[in-house]
């Protein structure tokens, strides 16, 4: 009967657990630099979008989404995977921490 109770309770909590973690929801926007996203473009930068942004990331800036319909910058917890989107339309799937806008990234496509 005990363990049968504990199976029990086991099994509640980890559903439990299911319930309340995140689920992945998808993002839109340009994977570019942290400092060209404050900006809203790469304008007057005289390069395309995506050799600025890997210009600005070498010289210490971080990949954001930069949503510019919502005028939305969300910082990526991974700093790999974006470097090949630089510059490009995509969708990102991951979880979003509201306190830091950070997404908490699962996935990248392009849209083009």
């Amino acid at each position: 009967m005990k363990s049968m109770t504990l199976a029990l309770v086991g099994t509640l909590l980890m559903a439990a657990l299911s319930l309340a973690a995140p689920k992945d929801q998808t993002y839109t926007g340009e994977i570019t630099d942290s400092a060209c996203a404050t900006m809203g473009s790469h304008a007057g930068m005289g390069k395309p979008a995506k050799d600025c942004a890997l210009a600005c990331v070498q010289r210490g800036a971080k990949f954001v989404l930069f949503n510019a319909g919502a005028k939305t910058v969300y910082q990526l917890d991974d700093q790999k995977k974006p470097a090949q989107f630089a510059g490009a339309k995509v969708v990102v799937t991951g979880t979003l921490d509201n306190s830091s806008k950070t997404i908490h990234v699962t996935r990248i496509k392009s849209t083009s």
